[in-house]
């Protein structure tokens, strides 16, 4: 093909491109200008639920001006397709919704008459797939239901981001991101992060033997465990333990074959890099990208771990390719590696047929592409990986029975290309009517906090918030909750968007990533508990309410206005005035609203970001303030305003002590110029 100036041209085809998005929704003020005609944000045209929305051309965020390149290049768009001798447009975007609605938003702002609009499904980028592909074309029609829900996702999100973003900014007085999926991603975190601060190891004592029988030490630990005052009952323990027998009364040996993990989906494959190299999911998800654009793996976007079965013959052509550079590899059948029923849209990662030499990749491309190859080589490997299992039972007595388990790798197979780490652990040499030497004896021991999210452990969350045994939720072969999970739309963000939001999120100063560890960030925690002082609730019950009626629109059976409906009657709940009585009442205002005189230096007390404090700091030095939230209750503005006027507040239900976590009931009142508790009546 020969080059112009923004395409390609052929003989039979011309290939344009977007970059990114070229278009997006407009901005609230485009269907409610601002009052005072200026784009400052203000109460009065939020909430904003347009009938029907607007796409522009995207401008670039600081100057609110459209890119002179995103311009030239729609123009260009726009000019081939009205040519006289373009008679089709073929959609090639990503084979997903994102890419779906790219192409199409683009395709509707430039198309002035109608022409057949076609779609190019793309698995990977290898040039017998593109001409197989062009050769079974469907209408975009037969793409609808994605686009829906494409379109339904994007019309969703701007609603809450936009009006929300806008009321938390006008209430706190500084900038907060709020967001469908952002908030609980970010409140995750925060959550996890104050429960590890606030956490207060609990010692306790365990029962332990480390006693030597036949030269080696063998440890048993009881099931028993006892509180810090009950040193003596754990004694008491040990010593009937250890006046007891022990034998042991069983022992199992068995050889078997050990499964090596599935393909790869993209979160699985992040999980992977993040966790063995430090690599941010940005890092891998650009990585693989490129590696899908230069034909050598499979489309990166996929939540599924299983290929189709009409992929067979694929397959057995990538086999070929892959044993031609020498691994021992066969085709195998089976629903651990093909399976229908867990494929929504895109097959497992896997390598194509076009295999790289080292010398055509980065470092960086090399790993990501190296992992993706020996799971596959794994999966399909022609040499088994066989152990021998052991299982010696110990039994104390009467009272307790202790289970050493071991391994032993007898014959590689797959772990020399995928797990390679994989280590022996071998038992002691015991066999049935053994007599085991013990020494049992209390052991101090404390209770361990919560760990912090890592890039694999908040992926595993986020697939499904839901799961009640987190600790499974990475090796669990019997993965069908975690799949119903996704196929209902209670993840949090998708294959596609997961790793853009998270990369605002630090983008935004709320969270940070060290190696592959997620901390709270200080403008985070604010974000988090100021949406509670406001009563926002973005929880993780929400978001997967509209996440279902999202895949529900996917499967035809919810329509794109009626998906809008759920999310706008939760942002009209934000915005609805809620009328309290004063000792109930939480709501502190905006941020500049005026609270009355300053009893110090008479200037006026307005709404801060962090309360109610003097204008006068400046211009005076006045100090005065008081905190919007005081013993974990929110203190209204009308509460203040009443303060400033009469010297007290109304009676308060609410406080909690931070000594003994009671609540209990007060008035504020001014003394010497300081907001204090008034407990008389």
């Amino acid at each position: 093909m020969k080059r112009a100036d923004g395409f390609l041209v052929g003989d039979e085809y011309i290939i344009t491109w977007v970059f990114g998005h070229l278009f997006s929704l407009a901005d609230i003020e485009k269907y409610e200008p601002s009052p005072d005609g200026t784009n400052r944000w203000t109460m009065k045209n939020i909430p904003c639920f347009p009938e029907k929305f607007i796409f522009e051309l995207r401008k670039d965020p600081k100057s609110r001006t459209v890119d002179a390149g995103v311009k030239k290049q729609f123009e260009t768009i726009k000019a081939l397709i009205a040519r006289d001798d373009v008679d089709m447009i073929i959609n090639a975007g990503d084979a997903d919704r994102e890419g779906e609605i790219i192409i199409r938003i683009c395709v509707e702002q430039a198309k002035e008459k109608e022409k057949p609009f076609m779609r190019l499904w793309l698995p990977d980028q290898t040039p017998e797939t593109i001409r197989a592909a062009l050769s079974e074309m469907k209408p975009e029609t037969e793409y609808e239901n994605l686009a829906n829900e494409g379109y339904a996702r994007t019309y969703i999100d701007w609603l809450y981001g936009v009006n929300l973003t806008r009321f938390a900014t006008l209430k706190n007085g500084r900038l907060l991101r709020v967001g469908r999926v952002i908030v609980p991603i970010v409140k995750a975190i925060y959550d996890r992060d104050m429960a590890i601060r606030n956490f207060k190891p609990e010692p306790y004592y365990g029962v332990v033997s480390r006693a030597v029988t036949n030269g080696e030490e063998i440890e048993l630990t009881s099931r028993e465990q006892f509180e810090k005052n009950a040193r003596s009952k754990a004694e008491k323990l040990c010593a009937v333990y250890n006046a007891a027998e022990a034998v042991v009364t069983e022992k199992k040996k068995k050889k078997d074959i050990l499964r090596p993990g599935k393909l790869y989906s993209l979160t699985k494959l992040q999980n992977f890099l993040g966790k063995k190299y430090k690599m941010p999911m940005d890092a891998s998800l650009k990585i693989v990208q490129e590696l899908y654009e230069k034909g050598y793996v499979t489309y990166p976007r996929t939540n599924s771990e299983y290929l189709a079965t009409a992929e067979k013959d694929k397959v057995k052509a990538i086999l070929k390719a892959v044993s031609e550079i020498g691994y021992p590899v066969k085709f195998k059948e089976g629903k651990t590696i093909f399976d229908d029923s867990k494929i929504e849209s895109h097959s497992a990662l896997t390598p194509t047929y076009k295999i790289p030499k080292k010398t055509d990749l980065s470092e960086a491309e090399f790993t990501v592409y190296s992992a993706i190859m020996r799971r596959f080589v794994a999966v399909f490997c022609a040499e088994d990986c066989v152990a021998e299992k052991t299982e010696i039972t110990v039994k104390i007595g009467e009272y307790e029975e202790f289970t050493l388990k071991g391994t032993v790798i007898l014959e590689p197979g797959w772990t020399k290309y995928d797990d390679a780490s994989k280590k022996d652990k071998i038992l002691p040499k015991l066999e049935k009517g053994d007599r085991v030497n013990t020494d049992f004896k209390p052991v101090e021991k404390e209770t361990q906090p919560p760990r912090h999210y890592t890039i694999e452990t908040l992926n595993n969350y986020l697939k499904n918030p839901f799961r009640e045994d987190k600790k499974k939720a990475a090796e669990e072969e019997n993965d069908e909750e975690e799949y119903k999970a996704v196929f209902e739309g209670l993840e949090l963000g998708t294959e596609a968007t997961r790793t853009g939001i998270i990369e605002n999120a630090k983008k935004s100063r709320y969270i940070e990533l060290k190696k592959d560890v997620y901390r709270i960030l200080p403008d985070g925690e604010n974000l988090i508990e100021s949406l509670g002082r406001m009563q926002i609730s973005m929880d993780k019950y929400k978001t997967a309410e509209v996440g279902k009626a999202l895949k529900r629109v996917f499967r035809g059976d919810c329509t794109v206005a009626d998906s809008i409906a759920i999310a706008e009657t939760e942002i009209r709940e934000v915005f609805a005035k809620r009328e309290a009585p004063p000792h109930l009442d939480t709501d502190d205002g905006f941020f500049g609203d005026v609270a009355g005189k300053c009893p110090l230096c008479g200037e006026t007390v307005v709404r801060t970001s962090f309360g109610y404090g003097c204008s006068g700091y400046k211009e005076k030095g006045c100090r005065f303030s008081v905190s919007n939230v005081i013993c974990s209750r929110v203190v209204s503005i009308a509460n203040v305003r009443h303060m400033l006027k009469t010297g007290k507040t109304h009676k308060i239900e609410g406080f909690v002590s931070p000594k003994n976590g009671k609540a209990f009931s007060a008035r504020l009142k001014l003394e010497n110029g300081r907001a204090v508790f008034d407990f008389s009546e």
